[in-house]
């Protein structure tokens, strides 16, 4: 029984062992010879929580923790402080759930961090956990949050478990060879992880080498996030390691190892798909001639293809985009005999299998960040979106691999071309704050929309991304759409300017 009772045992670990069974994680709890390691288990998390009702038991006092270092950049001026105040107190939302009448400051949180990073600010201390939480609760905040919480945002965060996030950021700092090692034999997994990124970055051969003394013993679900980490730095060297990752025991391992060798256009991997490919595409007199594999073989499984696609893609169909995706897109034009992207992407194709070969181009062209490609399958701006649910390319993702100017242009001609209807995830692609071009184009298609007969509502998701992206130069052009009496749409627009000002002076509380 001594077992049970065992205060050192934390109520973390048990919590999560009984989640995740004692057939996936070792008991934390000792067990007798003959018993059941779950039945313990549940035994020593009934005394626990007995005790944790009854009254907290007396422990040893835990080491007080040093000082903060210090931050020697400069306070937060008076008035951008109190705003930061004001947005991680709204954070709450209303009360029940409606969308306030004012602006969601808590939308204008992640600019507003960037803007005061810029500056070289930092957090006041007062605001470190606030600042934490908020960022605990959204990804999209952990850049800038960290940024300006700085060194004592992260000595803050390493005396709280619930923001061991925090340490998993390149903001942690990159530890010295000793330290990397310790905290690789001894960290949390998330002390691990940042290590092994942070090492990635400026010794990535060093960081593979870690990963590979331990890979053995480390869980799959741990191998697999590790394995993440090689995405920075990724070159050949790294080839050998993910080869033998191809026949680890985990199949989102594989389907990983697969996708990064992918991703290395010389690595073996690449030039076995290329010559399934070679044997799936061939050019006849103009026209492109698609057969798509017969069977999925042992071979094509170890190279990450599942035999068993997901529900509503046919399996033939499903393992030649596999394939094509893989494959170096440098290959495609002197195999089909045209001069670039531009000149493949025209080439019609047999059979009904043009959507089948631009998606998979598609999605090769966003894993390598091709713009050339990318440019080629988006086309011309002006042309016919293609129907909502169409098989194909991806738009929006296409568009996001374009330079940030080339990527606003576009998406400002779309819009002007085709209103609104089909441009919310184009627009939530282009870099914020959006260029005037796009801006005005917005502006002009929400009027548009309006004198059609619309309805504002229609546009809410449209409307949420002007507040947080148009330039706050556009809030004259909004003050003049009001006029007309006093509908929803000048209440909508009455609103979209109000919170364009707001940005406005929240530049300026920042200094400009």
């Amino acid at each position: 029984m001594n077992a049970l009772v065992d205060a050192d045992i934390p109520w973390d670990d048990l919590v999560t062992t009984a989640l995740l069974g004692t057939g996936r994680r070792a008991s934390p709890v000792p067990s007798l010879p003959g018993r059941d390691p779950a039945t313990a288990l549940l035994d020593a998390a009934a005394v626990h929580t007995v005790r944790r009702r009854a009254a907290a038991l007396p422990v040893p006092a835990r080491r007080r923790p040093g000082p903060a270092p210090a931050d020697p950049r400069p306070q937060l001026p008076d008035a951008a402080r109190r705003r930061l105040a004001g947005m991680l107190d709204d954070r709450a939302g209303p009360a029940d759930g409606r969308r306030a009448a004012g602006p969601d400051l808590l939308e204008l949180l992640p600019q507003w961090l960037a803007a005061a990073g810029r500056h070289g600010y930092r957090a006041p201390d007062e605001l470190l956990p606030g600042l934490l939480d908020a960022a605990r609760a959204r990804t999209d905040l952990r850049p800038g949050a960290l940024a300006l919480a700085g060194p004592r945002g992260l000595w803050l965060a390493r005396l709280n478990p619930q923001w061991a996030y925090a340490l998993r950021t390149p903001a942690a700092g990159d530890p010295s060879p000793g330290d990397g090692q310790r905290v690789w034999r001894e960290g949390l997994f998330a002390e691990r992880t940042a290590v092994l990124a942070a090492m990635r970055g400026y010794a990535p051969a060093a960081a593979r080498e870690l990963l590979a003394g331990t890979w053995a013993t480390e869980r799959a679900e741990d191998r697999a996030a590790f394995l993440r980490t090689l995405r920075e730095g990724l070159s050949p060297a790294d080839e050998p390691f993910l080869e033998r990752a191809l026949d680890d025991r985990a199949r989102d391992v594989r389907a990983l190892a697969a996708e990064l060798l992918a991703s290395l256009p010389g690595s073996a991997l690449a030039a076995r798909m290329t010559e399934r490919a070679r044997s799936c595409v061939t050019p006849e007199g103009g026209l492109i001639v698609v057969e798509a594999p017969d069977e999925c073989d042992a071979a094509m499984r170890r190279d990450g293809i599942s035999p068993d696609p997901p529900s509503g893609h046919g399996r033939r169909s499903w393992w030649l985009g596999r394939i094509v995706e893989a494959t170096p897109l440098a290959f495609w034009p002197a195999r089909l005999g045209v001069a670039g992207a531009a000149g493949a992407v025209a080439l019609p194709v047999a059979d009904g299998r043009r959507a089948d070969l631009h998606a998979a181009w598609c999605r090769a062209a966003v894993r390598s960040r091709d713009a050339e490609w990318a440019r080629a399958l988006l086309g011309p701006a002006t042309a016919p979106p293609a129907p909502d649910g169409s098989p194909g390319c991806d738009p929006a993702r296409l568009l996001s691999v374009l330079p940030a100017p080339e990527r606003a242009a576009w998406a400002a001609r779309f819009v002007a071309a085709h209103g609104l209807s089909d441009a919310f995830r184009l627009l939530a692609v282009c870099e914020a704050p959006w260029a005037r071009s796009l801006g005005r184009a917005v502006v002009d298609a929400l009027g548009a929309a309006r004198e059609a007969g619309g309805y504002p509502w229609s546009f809410s998701g449209v409307m949420g991304l002007v507040e947080r992206c148009a330039d706050p130069a556009e809030a004259g052009r909004l003050s003049a759409g009001r006029a007309g009496g006093a509908d929803h749409w000048a209440e909508a627009f009455g609103r979209l300017e109000g919170t364009l000002r707001l940005r406005a002076l929240m530049r300026e509380e920042l200094g400009g």
